[in-house]
């Protein structure tokens, strides 16, 4: 069962208006539109490198 983790960033309020703006432009939430970019990320690296195996997940890090 995957669990949903939280992740905190820390941000300037002006990138992160922006941020927003950009968002709810492209009618996604900054939430949704981070996973984007990090799904997209790992996709790359791992089209560079090679599928990322991860050994042991049992302890959710």
């Amino acid at each position: 069962m995957n669990k949903i983790r939280h992740l905190s960033l820390r941000i300037d309020d002006e990138m992160l208006r922006k941020f927003r703006y950009v968002c709810a432009y492209d009618q996604r939430s900054a939430n949704g539109q981070l996973l984007i970019f990090i799904r997209s990320f790992i996709a790359h690296f791992e089209d560079k490198h090679g599928k990322i195996v991860l050994e042991d997940t049992a302890n959710g890090d």
